[in-house]
C-alpha cells in the first residue's frame, strides 16, 4: 500500500530536495524502512540505531501522534506520515 512521508525541511536534502516521498508498507516502521532503502543518508539523521528513533524525532500519522508505539502503528493505503523535529530551548 502507498503511504506518503512528509520530510522536515532539514531532512529534504537527503532526499534530493523532495518534501514528500512515496513509500510502501503495512506499518509506520515498514514505511520508514522503505524510506531508508530509497534514501540511506536519512538513517543517521532519524535513528540512533536500527528501529530506535532519535529522541527529538516525532512521527505523526495523518496529523495524530504515533507515540509510544511509533514504528508498529498500522497504516492504510493513502495515509500520510509527518517527520517532525521537536525542539526546546530557553
Amino acid at each position: 500500500m502507498s503511504v506518503k512521508i512528509h520530510l522536515h525541511l532539514t531532512h529534504r536534502h537527503y532526499a534530493g530536495g523532495l518534501e514528500t516521498v512515496e513509500t510502501e508498507g503495512n506499518t509506520v516502521g515498514d514505511c520508514m524502512d522503505d524510506l531508508l532503502r530509497q534514501y540511506p543518508g536519512l538513517g543517521k539523521e532519524l535513528f540512533e540505531k536500527k528501529r530506535k528513533l532519535k529522541g527529538f524525532i516525532e512521527l505523526y500519522l495523518n496529523s495524530e501522534s504515533t507515540h509510544p508505539d511509533e514504528l508498529s502503528t498500522r497504516v492504510e493505503d493513502g495515509d500520510e506520515i509527518q517527520v517532525l523535529i521537536m525542539l526546546a530551548g530557553g
